[in-house]
């Protein structure tokens, strides 16, 4: 069989998207039920975070990676080649290719929540992604949240929708006991995860704390946009707080390991695996309590209410898991059965059996 891959997310700078398609290709690397496909990966640029295995199956198509791309460069180029099957691994796909698809639908917040987005972009999301699910002959959903969510905002039939978690990548030692007073974000700046609380609540953390320091990771893509850095500086946080844009992986290795919390107080999200990446190098996260959360970390993440007290909730439950290393003990004791349900090898063999499955059909 033959699969087309959509393999823009891997240029550039990777994150969360990219992360996931590179793991897939990593773990069918070493797949005997891999082996037995031909697989083409189109991009823009060269993909950064291909593994090397996988860099003679890249064809560049000339574009900007974007909707236009998508629907014209990418969509004539599977026309020519003619694969068997194609995955659309962020959200959308090719609108008028004859082509089964394959599309992953990580979340849909831009329906749930279209305050969030500007008027274009989310206007474009959910056009666009509610007729690439209708269109593909299998949904992917990374959580039971977000199957349900897809079915609800998008009409497309439940049958069609598959659960598929995704995995956790492992750390590259065993995670260290004697942590700093070291508090992590990582992940996109979206307002709906209350970065502004953290901040408030990491100052309360800091007057207690003269040693602690918090790290925020990510690209800012607020909107209205929200100045960060004013944001701190307003908060008297000086060089407490570090802002990184992006951060290559040994540098975040390096953030996992140091950290003894991991805040990531997200309203809405179909999966979040951030947190499970922390909680697999000994930190300990701090969630909202939503039914994703419920759902994929389970009793290992220390759950806020997103109520009228949450910026003291915060701050009570990272002072208390910086000052007690017996809670960050009973939470990593909890960690270890929930990661074994994230593996990237049981999440690639069931995307690749979807692409069959979609590619008979």
């Amino acid at each position: 069989m033959r699969i087309a891959v959509d393999a823009r997310e891997l240029a550039d700078r990777p994150t969360g998207v990219g992360r996931y398609l590179a793991a897939l290709l990593d773990a069918w690397t070493t797949s005997g039920a891999a082996r037995r496909h031909e697989f083409v990966l189109y991009a823009h640029r060269p993909a950064a975070l291909a593994p090397d295995a996988w860099r003679s199956s890249a064809r560049l198509l000339a574009g900007a990676g974007g909707t236009a791309w998508e629907q014209w460069d990418l969509a004539r180029a599977v026309a020519h080649d003619r694969p068997d099957v194609l995955f659309a691994p962020a959200y959308t796909a090719p609108l008028l290719t004859g082509t089964p698809i394959v599309v992953t639908v990580h979340d849909v917040s831009f329906f749930a929540h279209p305050e969030w987005f500007s008027w274009r972009e989310g206007l474009r999301r959910r056009w666009v992604t509610a007729w690439s699910a209708r269109r593909a002959r299998i949904v992917l959903a990374p959580s039971a949240f977000s199957a349900s969510e897809i079915v609800r905002f998008t009409g497309v039939d439940e049958a069609r929708v598959r659960v598929v978690h995704s995995g956790v990548q492992p750390p590259p030692g065993p995670p260290a006991d004697g942590r700093a007073p070291a508090v992590l974000y990582v992940g996109t700046l979206f307002q709906r995860r209350r970065l502004d609380v953290l901040i408030d609540a990491f100052q309360v953390v800091a007057a207690r704390h003269p040693t602690a320091r918090l790290d925020l990771v990510g690209a800012n893509r607020t909107q209205p946009f929200v100045d960060i850095a004013a944001l701190i500086a307003a908060r008297g946080l000086g060089e407490r707080v570090r802002v990184h844009d992006w951060v290559d992986d040994p540098t975040l290795e390096r953030l996992y390991g140091d950290a003894a919390v991991f805040v990531f107080l997200s309203r809405y999200e179909g999966f979040g695996f951030t947190p499970l990446e922390a909680m697999a190098r000994g930190a300990v996260p701090v969630v909202l309590d939503t039914p994703v959360a419920r759902e994929i970390y389970g009793d290992a993440a220390w759950r806020v209410s997103d109520g009228p007290a949450i910026t003291s909730d915060v701050a009570d439950a990272i002072a208390r898991l910086l000052d007690d290393p017996d809670e960050r003990a009973r939470f990593r004791s909890a960690a270890a059965p929930v990661l074994a349900g994230y593996r990237w090898d049981a999440a690639a063999a069931r995307v690749l059996a979807c692409l069959e499955e979609a590619g008979r059909g």
